[in-house]
């Protein structure tokens, strides 16, 4: 794997596959182990890098869940490893990309002594620290200041460690994307020491290398990114030295002469001081070897033919064309930064760059940002031209009007321009060919629009805005704009309206408004502008008006402002089936949308096939190509929440209610008929019939369980959102929640059993379908015992039971009386239990069903348990020949796990150890197995270890379990592993960590049956 520091993020893996670190909590998990790979990073400094001083009371919990989340990402068995009092991150060699910065740093540093020391006619010191350490004010290292001529002097002296330093300084400098660090700390907190000392390692690379270059006498091509670093560093006197050599050794003595009065007028005014020595001493350079015009290099062929072609512009003013600068322009520091480094990048080609994103996102806003911010670097002109391509109601400008337009403002007669678009592009190239100019290109519809207006001249510049990417413009450098953060959302909001988020416009209320407005930066100025046009109109007000989303779109619109127009544009200018796919989108309204599925919304009702997925795909590429969706993972999309809005209105307006309903009824087939072809994969073939619903649609097969799990992970959420919304409306939605039953058992998704079996019923019940009620109902009872709420659970499970009694479903009673046995057992009405056990087995024999007949004996002898542990035994093992015989691996790890309790019963923790082992083999360890099975058998391995005296396993299962429960949001099995893990702590002498734990253990299972809570109150009581 590599990981990148050195800028936003990143995570690659074995192959080179960018892996997409989702939350913010998750990023600064990661960086804050990355910063200290190898080593263990406790939990404190963890949280504190999670959450700051503001730490919620559930953080421990939350900590656990995103590492959790880390390792699943890191997909690396021992990469993020568990060391009290805290975690390792393991970090190859190679790996990381600071380290390999470093070490290039150390290359370069050690040839740059070397070769200064050989200018100076004396050996190299070892490593001075001004070579390492950032300098004075000044910035020169004192190996150089003290030395005259020991820079100015280009002797092959040393040429060796100069090309050394060239090739070390290049290498780290190619893994320098941006700020270090980018998104993991806020910089109103200060900026860390480590973002510091790698900004001044980076600087003093770009010093040794353009010494370096220097040195080698080769100058040619520095003044760009030279003169762009005196204006980013005013008083680094380095740079200027630097500039004023370059510009001098390449025939441009004014200008050396000129940055030289610059730098030492700046630094007598505001320092009262007067340039280094090595400054002065450049200067004396410049001033005793004057070159003539003769020095200067000759005149291409190529430059002398463009001399003799192009017309002589009349003379004119220089075009200053650009509109005024964005007033209260915010946040996106490193955009502007990047987008200035490209700009100013050199002089091998002309500098092209497209800023893309949806309507409103603050392109054009951004782009004149720059362009001001640059207007003394290009002293030739600024040209600005609105192409209009998303303009409402305009048609894009043609390249031949465009041409027209900007040689005409270049000085061009009108009568000199040629009428082929062709030669009029030639010219002009040929007239920027020169210059120094700025073009900002603003709205651009296509690659094809923009390219005849592309300069050639290595001096200019281009900043090309457009809701596509452009990627058919070749040689340009994107910058994809989303919206902007939450802070500085808020920030324009302040700044705009005139609020100041104090009192009635606080900063919450403010922070809200920003997030209803999708942090949108035309949205945000909408709503700035209603605040600052009606004063009584608070913050809290507005955000109760968007937060009903039906009419939020009516509210972000203002005077010539409107997010809907400028969606509309976008809209308009689709193709027929992008455009049909949209509004698709608006009808079912997802977190998140695949190919597959969008195929089916795009069917004109649910009788008909599916659209062609390639199709759908080309639908939702074209979405994205003019930033309407935003491609999240490779095939998965999403829409802006305003663009959702939009498409809802899309699809009320343009589709008629029964067009709504058979899109809606084909997007619950689809998610249907994949959950059962899930479950398919999931559950045995002999239990099929029972747990998997007959056939909802069509969907393809899964090729085994791995593939199933990840469809139903990749989909559960829309699932979820679908059902829920539907399940009133829609007997398939019902069926839907049926079907996705495995997949949730399976995973432990309890939250989502709970949420859909809820719904499920008051639907069933709504409906008069007393075969869906009794459904619901045998499935909440399910979800409730798993929740250790077993009277709530019996009485579900009753319930069931008569439905399914005057349904006539034999089996479906047995298996009733069976979890009744078993619900009974566990409140300890132990006689109630043995009847409803027996009569499951009676109706068992009489069915035929041996599987059921194995469940009971497994019942049986967890009741057997409490009055004689061995004849429980004796039960299980009978379970577990049915098992073997039946080829059931439920039954066959459900008889181990219970054989293992039992012998804990008997005192026997050796041998229990044993069948928790068997189990867990069974069972499968990692993600693909039965979540249930898994979590008791785990708990009883960590009692068994435990009472063997073996802690450090024991801690490490805990661990494991806990980790996964609380990812799970399993409360039940996360205060039995916090019970078991307060008693491993207690055994270590670490009393108060265990009263914490046990503390934690209590508030997850008040309320819950769990035998654990009379063992947690004599434990906290004897504290207190």
């Amino acid at each position: 794997m590599r990981f990148g520091l050195l800028g936003p993020l990143t995570v690659h893996d074995a192959a080179g596959e960018i892996r997409t670190v989702g939350s913010a909590k998750l990023r600064a998990l990661l960086g804050t182990l990355l910063l200290r790979a190898n080593r263990v990073v406790p939990v404190d400094a963890l949280k504190d890098a999670l959450w700051g001083e503001e730490l919620p009371a559930s953080a421990h919990a939350s900590l656990h869940n995103h590492v959790t989340r880390l390792r699943r990402l890191l997909a690396e068995e021992g990469r993020l490893r568990s060391v009290a009092p805290g975690y390792v991150l393991r970090v190859e060699p190679g790996e990381l990309d600071i380290e390999s910065f470093e070490r290039h740093i150390g290359t370069a540093r050690a040839a740059y002594i070397r070769a200064v020391g050989r200018a100076a006619g004396r050996a190299p010191r070892p490593d001075p620290a001004s070579a390492s350490a950032p300098a004075s004010v000044r910035n020169e290292p004192d190996a150089v200041r003290n030395q005259p001529g020991a820079l100015g002097d280009e002797s092959d002296d040393g040429r060796d460690d100069w090309e050394t330093v060239v090739d070390s300084s290049r290498a780290a400098l190619d893994l320098w994307r941006g700020d270090p660090l980018d998104g993991l700390y806020d910089p109103e907190d200060g900026i860390p020491a480590a973002v510091r000392r790698l900004r001044e390692s980076w600087l003093l690379l770009l010093e040794w290398r353009y010494d370096a270059f220097l040195q080698l006498g080769r100058p040619d091509g520095l003044e760009p990114e030279l003169a762009a670093l005196t204006a980013q560093f005013p008083l680094r006197e380095v740079f200027h030295r630097q500039l004023m050599l370059v510009l001098h050794r390449t025939g441009r003595q004014a200008e050396a002469l000129a940055t030289y009065q610059s730098l030492r007028r700046r630094l007598v005014e505001e320092l009262g001081i007067e340039p280094g020595p090595s400054v002065r001493q450049a200067h004396q350079e410049v001033l005793q070897d004057p070159r003539s015009p003769g020095d200067l290099p000759p005149e291409t062929p190529a430059s002398h033919s463009a001399a003799h072609t192009a017309p002589a512009p009349a003379p004119h003013t220089a075009p200053a064309q650009l509109p005024p600068a964005p007033a209260h322009f915010t946040g996106r520091e490193a955009v502007v930064a990047d987008l200035r480094s490209v700009l100013l990048a050199g002089p091998a080609h002309p500098a092209v760059a497209v800023v893309s994103g949806m309507a409103g996102v603050g392109k054009s806003a951004l782009a004149l940002h720059v362009a001001h911010s640059l207007r003394d670097r290009f002293p030739d002109g600024q040209l600005h031209l609105h192409l209009h391509g998303a303009t409402p109601g305009m048609t894009p400008v043609a390249p031949c009007q465009s041409l027209n337009a900007l040689l005409r403002d270049l000085g061009i007669s009108p009568r000199a321009i040629p009428e082929h678009p062709d030669a009029a592009a030639a010219l002009l190239r040929s007239t920027l060919a020169p210059t120094r100019t700025l073009l900002v290109l603003d709205d651009a519809a296509s690659a094809a629009q923009v390219r005849p207006l592309l300069p050639a001249g290595t001096g200019c510049a281009v900043i090309v805005t457009s809701r596509s990417p452009l990627t058919a413009l070749d040689g340009a450098a994107r910058f994809a704009l989303g919206p902007l953060s939450v802070q500085d959302s808020a920030a324009l909001l302040r700044a705009v309206s005139g609020r100041d988020g104090q009192g009635p416009d606080s900063t919450d209320d403010m922070d809200g408004l920003a997030e209803l407005c999708g942090r949108l930066p035309l949205a945000l100025r909408i709503a700035a502008a209603r605040l600052a046009a009606r004063r009584a109109l608070t913050p809290a007000a507005l955000v109760g008006l968007l937060a009903a989303e039906a009419g939020r779109l009516d509210h972000l619109e203002y005077d010539d402002l409107s997010v809907r127009r400028s969606l509309s544009v976008a809209h308009d200018a689709l193709d027929p089936d992008a455009a049909l796919a949209l509004r698709r989108l608006g009808v079912v309204d997802l977190p998140e949308y695949d190919a597959a599925l969008v195929a089916q919304l795009m069917a004109s009702d649910a009788s008909q096939p599916a659209a062609d997925e390639r199709r759908a795909v080309a639908a939702l590429e074209r979405l994205v190509d003019v930033a309407l969706l935003d491609e999240v993972a490779y095939g998965r999309f999403v829409p802006h929440d305003l663009v959702r809005d939009f498409a809802r209105e899309l699809a009320v307006r343009l589709d008629d209610e029964d067009e709504r309903t058979a899109t809606a009824e084909r997007a619950l087939r689809w998610y249907g008929e994949s959950a059962r072809q899930a479950g398919l994969a999931l559950v045995p073939a002999h239990l099929a019939g029972n747990r998997v619903p007959p056939p909802i649609g069509e969907a393809p097969s899964f090729a085994g369980e791995a593939e199933a799990l990840a469809w139903g992970d990749r989909e559960l959420p829309g699932l979820v959102a679908l059902a829920q919304t539907y399940a009133p409306k829609s007997r398939t939605a019902l069926r839907v929640i049926r079907a996705a039953l495995p997949y949730l058992q399976r995973r432990g998704r309890l939250q989502e059993l709970g949420v859909l079996n809820e719904v499920a019923l008051d639907a069933a019940r709504e409906a008069g379908d007393p075969e869906a009620e009794a459904h619901a109902l045998t499935d909440l009872a399910g979800v409730h015992f798993m929740r250790g709420h077993s009277e709530r659970s019996l009485a579900l499970n009753d319930e069931a039971i008569s439905l399914w009694r005057g349904l006539g479903e034999d089996s479906w009673v047995q298996r009733g009386l069976a979890n009744r046995g078993m619900l009974l057992e566990r409140l300890e009405r132990y006689e109630e239990a043995a009847l409803a056990l027996e009569e499951s087995l009676a109706c068992a024999h009489r069915l035929g069903d041996d599987y059921g007949e194995g469940i009971i004996l497994s019942h049986l002898g967890n009741l057997h348990e409490h009055t004689d542990a061995r004849l429980a035994i004796s039960c299980h093992e009978r379970s577990l020949a049915v098992g073997v015989r039946l080829g059931s691996s439920l039954l066959r790890h459900t008889a181990h796990c219970n054989i293992g309790y039992a012998r804990l019963t008997l005192g026997e923790p050796a041998l229990a150890l044993g069948h928790f082992e068997e189990c867990l083999a069974i069972i499968g360890d990692g993600d693909e197995g039965d979540w249930q099975s898994q979590s008791q058998s785990r708990i009883g391995l960590v009692r068994a270890l435990r009472v063997l005296g073996r802690g450090a396993a024991a801690l490490r299962e805990c661990t494991l379990v806990l980790e996964r429960a609380v990812s799970r949001g399993d409360e039940f099995t996360e205060g039995l592993a916090r019970h078991e893990h307060g008693l491993l702590l207690s055994a270590e002498g670490r009393t108060d960590e265990a009263l914490d734990e046990w503390r934690r253990a209590y508030a997850s299972l008040v309320g819950t049956d769990a035998k654990a809570l009379s063992e947690l109150r004599e434990l906290l009581g004897e504290s207190a």
